[in-house]
């Protein structure tokens, strides 16, 4: 499976990917870089197929992963499952911004749909 770096450590991105995921989760909308938004949009997708398998193991795997949030997950079984239970995928957009102005780095706004 082909991923980004992102110029981070395996464990340094993957506590950014899901301290990013948690946001998503939380506020439902989130402002990041376009590379970032990228990687998140899979990392949700995936929290939102164990929610929909609505399995012990699912729920463990979720747990897992959100560094422990309960409430996070909960939103995820609970809420999120059933609002996406038609929808086979795609259940983020991206709306590009302009470029950060330190870094010129394209910004977006990602949220769900």
């Amino acid at each position: 499976m082909a991923y980004r770096k992102l110029g981070r450590n395996n464990k340094h991105r993957r506590s950014m990917l899901a301290t990013l995921t948690k946001q998503l989760i939380t506020n439902e909308k989130i402002e990041t870089t376009e590379t970032r938004a990228k990687e998140v949009r899979k990392c949700f997708d995936k929290m939102v197929t164990y929610g929909k398998k609505g399995t012990l193991v699912s729920r463990r795997l979720a747990l897992a992963f959100l560094h422990n949030d309960e409430a996070c997950v909960n939103k995820v079984f609970a809420d999120l499952a059933v609002r996406y239970k038609d929808r086979q995928g795609g259940y983020t957009r991206i709306l590009k911004l302009d470029e950060r102005k330190g870094d010129s780095a394209l910004t977006v706004i990602l949220e769900l749909v």
